[in-house]
């Protein structure tokens, strides 16, 4: 009878979203009038009673003394598929009337307008360094930041150490960041990489710090910690398509490299989440996603 709670919580989260107990009720074959009892009554007294240290069995007879109208023979037949049924159950949100245009797509559009100009003495090629995935490698990848031959947006190119070439949109936060958006994968498939860089109080910086936002193998999200260094202002797009990322183990690592490697490749560098099996996602899993995560930093 563990579903009850469950059951308890997914109705309470779809009428906070808007959706009605009857049409709600349409969608697990009951009448609205018993799954109202079930849920304002019966749901209610039974977690009461679970709370007091009753067993389950008892705290269910001892709920539905309060209503006539529900079978506890019935019920306890629904409970696993009526479970399933709400957890896939959700509500789409309603696109707001007579709006042809996103605010947000067109802020969008106009921000990257308006940031060709702060971003020019940002142009030029960069060296990027950040921590392996799959290792204790540092990734050494090549970027290069540029205006659009329109002149009428910025766009960043990136050479990753597996061969693959991205082009992303650049865009600029006043004078306080630089985004960098790009999609790993090829269309139609969506995997976003975002890089956030700090912008220091320097007209011309030789490097840049930030994060960056992306999946692991697992497609799990993470971020981490990555490091812009300054390669060259003018570099041509047959030059930069000569350069190419790589991995570096530590003992290939230059003094320079070294410094870069302590500051982007330690443990506290990385930022994880990942997805444990859980069909009852408990508060208690949080804590074993936790331990799983130190643990995977440890190796």
């Amino acid at each position: 009878m563990d579903e009850l709670k469950t059951i308890y919580e997914r109705i309470a989260y779809l009428r906070r979203k808007g959706m009605r107990m009857k049409d709600i009720a349409a969608c697990v074959d009951f009448a609205p009038s018993v799954l109202s009892a079930l849920y304002t009554t019966v749901m209610p007294a039974y977690l009461k009673n679970i709370d007091k240290g009753m067993g389950g069995a008892e705290a269910l007879d001892e709920a539905l003394v309060w209503v006539n109208n529900v079978s506890k023979k019935r019920l306890l037949a629904s409970l696993r598929p009526m479970a399933a049924t709400l957890s896939r159950l959700d509500v789409e949100p309603e696109g707001l009337p007579d709006a042809p245009l996103n605010p947000y797509a067109a802020a969008m559009q106009r921000i990257m307008a308006a940031a060709v100009e702060p971003l020019r003495p940002y142009c030029g090629t960069y060296m990027s360094y950040s921590v392996s995935s799959g290792s204790h490698a540092m990734k050494v990848e090549p970027y290069m930041i540029a205006i659009s031959a329109g002149g009428d947006y910025a766009e960043v190119t990136h050479n990753n150490a597996y061969g693959t070439t991205h082009r992303g949109l650049v865009m600029m936060n006043g004078l306080n960041h630089i985004y960098l958006a790009f999609n790993e994968n090829r269309p139609p498939q969506l995997s976003l990489f975002n890089v956030c860089l700090k912008l220091p109080m320097h007209d011309r910086p030789p490097f840049l710090r930030g994060i960056y936002t992306c999946f692991d193998y697992n497609y799990n999200p993470i971020a981490r910690r990555i490091l812009f260094v300054k390669a060259g202002n003018g570099t041509s797009a047959d030059d930069f398509a000569a350069m190419r990322g790589c991995l570096k183990e530590r003992g290939e690592l230059t003094e320079e490299e070294q410094r870069y490697y302590d500051y982007t490749c330690c443990a506290e560098d990385v930022v994880r989440m990942c997805n444990i099996p859980s069909p009852t996602m408990r508060p208690d899993d949080l804590a074993e996603e936790k331990r799983l995560l130190r643990a995977m930093g440890s190796e």
